[in-house]
């Protein structure tokens, strides 16, 4: 696997742009983004992770009302990404933080109460690697994408930590997430993907 690292300011600034791009779209404002003066720099000469093309996820969490953020007892909210891009992390993130909000037909769109209690979390994916073993996925370490007949479904590597599955249930659910039939992973004509993902929150 590829391997890539984002460093604890531009993680910050990530998630810290993710949430000013959904607070500006609530106020009917343009956002505004901040960076330190390195950062800039980094950014503008192309030496940042955030001026790489890099595919990413960003998840919405809400907290119960009377839980504090950050406090436990939260449900997803919205998740949307892209597995690859073509365009640098930073803007990536941007637009994704938008479709998590707004854009996530599981839900409706956010309400400007909701964001308070909203936390975010970031995927920033490795290129995909073909995997012609399902067995040699690692529980919490890749994630899966599942092409089959025209369907196509994803899991970040997160997803069967939090659930408490095992390989087999989490193989299960990449077919029931790509709506295919079960162990669709093993037909000639299925192509399974494995990546990896550095995940990071608020």
């Amino acid at each position: 696997m590829a391997r890539f690292s984002i460093g604890e300011e531009e993680r910050q600034a990530l998630l810290a742009d993710a949430r000013e791009t959904i607070a500006a779209r609530l106020e009917d404002r343009e956002p505004a983004y901040r960076r330190s003066p390195g950062l800039t720099a980094a950014v503008e000469s192309g030496e940042s992770e955030l001026a790489k093309p890099r595919g990413a996820f960003v998840t919405l969490h809400l907290a119960d009302p009377l839980t504090p953020r950050g406090g436990g007892n939260r449900r997803l909210r919205g998740c949307i990404g892209r597995m690859t891009a073509a365009a640098a992390l930073e803007k990536t993130v941007r637009v994704m933080a938008l479709e998590a909000a707004f854009g996530d037909p599981r839900f409706p769109p956010l309400e400007k109460e909701e964001l308070p209690r909203c936390e975010i979390e970031i995927s920033v994916l490795s290129p995909l690697e073909h995997c012609p073993d399902p067995r040699s996925v690692k529980v919490g370490v890749h994630g899966l994408y599942l092409i089959h007949r025209g369907r196509a479904g994803v899991l970040l590597p997160q997803v069967p930590v939090e659930q408490g599955w095992d390989l087999d249930h989490y193989l299960d659910h990449i077919c029931l997430k790509a709506g295919t039939p079960p162990k669709a992973y093993e037909a000639p004509d299925a192509e399974l993907f494995t990546f990896t993902a550095e995940v990071f929150g608020e």
